[in-house]
């Protein structure tokens, strides 16, 4: 019985020992990388939602942008056009524009009739916004400004938000687009 606790003993200190030894060979793990500030933060959601959208829009096929999935919802092309003049009329309130909506959706489908234009459209709204973002910076999301939608003031980190959460909503809605027509959208192909 002495033999077989020894043998276990000696088996257990000796798994014991090659473990800490091999972990002291081993090299540290790096730490992680410092947070970048918050409008850089911003700046990368920002261009992540935008640059998916944007993929979406030079990729769907201009002879289906008049596609919906059930009768009573926008087009392809008339969501793509709706994220895009929301985006506007945010960057516009952003920048300390007043902001009192000209334009309706139903012009702006008058106005951009092609795929092409609707893709150049976004295209300018994700850049107007990332510029916005670089020019204002970090203490620009803590400054305050009137809110498009609703009388009153609130940060522009809470205009972002919204902006960025609505963009992600309608990148959902037409990824069920992209599914119902048998197609796979651009960000979940196999990465090459």
């Amino acid at each position: 019985m002495r033999k077989i606790i020894c043998t276990i003993i000696v088996i257990a200190l000796t798994t014991f020992l090659f473990t800490f030894v091999s972990a002291q060979d081993k090299k540290p793990a790096e730490p992680p990388k410092a947070a970048a500030g918050p409008s850089q933060e911003l700046l990368w959601g920002w261009n992540d939602i935008g640059n998916k959208l944007i993929a979406m829009a030079e990729d769907f096929p201009e002879e289906k942008y008049g596609f919906k999935a059930q009768k009573d919802e926008r087009t392809f092309g008339e969501n793509i056009l709706h994220v895009a003049y929301d985006n506007n009329i945010m960057i516009n309130a952003l920048k300390g524009i007043s902001v009192r909506i000209a334009w309706n959706e139903d012009s702006l489908q008058k106005l951009y009739v092609t795929k092409e234009s609707i893709v150049n459209y976004l295209k300018q709204a994700v850049n107007d916004g990332a510029e916005l973002i670089k020019a204002q910076g970090d203490s620009g999301l803590t400054s305050e400004f009137k809110f498009p939608w609703a009388n009153m003031m609130a940060h522009r980190s809470f205009g972002w938000m919204g902006t960025l959460e609505h963009s992600g909503e309608h990148y959902g809605q037409l990824v069920v687009y992209y599914r119902v027509n048998d197609m796979i959208p651009p960000a979940s192909r196999p990465k090459k």
